[in-house]
């Protein structure tokens, strides 16, 4: 899939099982794409913000991961690194259980749902997997969740994909625009954009 340029700034306002809102800033250089946002919410018992620096190559592939929270029990900083050969490092130590995964997804975002689909090819029916490095909101802690995206279809200037996440039993549908962010997710609502980076890779 061809992908237009993402904004340089972009924003979600966090529904129904939380509320919260979400900011991205889109940094890149040569070689490299950097996602830095931050998302505070309230959801059931649980007041955090998260913050997430991802670092990835021009081709979508992590490369490294910076996540900070802000709790009622204070604050707490993980760095993820990926090695190599599908193999993750949590604060410099290698986790075996990560192992074969491509990808990081925070709880807390919107935002790393963008990151598979501009990494892999897709055709219109199937179904690609695409296990994750999965980041909880309220402690950091990082276990391997089982996920699937089948694209739907590619519309003028929106692209509509099935998620399931095998891991936690959940499914919907994804809708993003034309530059790979999502519009409307079952937790979340695309506010606004603005600013274009040249976009360095395709899809």
């Amino acid at each position: 899939m061809e992908f237009e340029s993402m904004p340089a700034v972009a924003s979600w306002l966090h529904r129904d099982v939380r509320s919260g809102f979400e900011v991205l800033f889109v940094e890149t250089s040569p070689g490299r794409i950097s996602l830095r946002g931050t998302t505070t919410a309230v959801e059931g018992n649980s007041t955090w913000a998260v913050g997430y620096v991802v670092d990835l190559d021009e081709h979508w592939n992590t490369q490294g991961v910076v996540a900070t929270n802000a709790t009622v029990r204070g604050e707490a900083r993980r760095a993820i690194q990926r090695l190599g050969a599908g193999r993750w490092a949590i604060d410099g130590v290698h986790d075996p259980a990560l192992d074969g995964c491509s990808d990081v997804d925070f709880e807390s975002s919107s935002v790393t749902n963008a990151i598979p689909i501009h990494r892999m090819a897709f055709d219109v029916g199937e179904t690609v997997e695409a296990p994750a490095a999965f980041v909880r909101a309220d402690d950091l802690s990082v276990v391997r969740i089982e996920q699937q995206y089948t694209l739907v279809g590619i519309g003028d200037r929106e692209i509509t994909f099935d998620y399931i996440s095998v891991t936690f039993g959940f499914a919907c549908r994804l809708t993003f625009d034309a530059s790979g962010l999502i519009l409307d997710y079952q937790v979340s609502r695309f506010v606004t954009a603005s600013g274009r980076y040249r976009q360095p890779g395709r899809g």
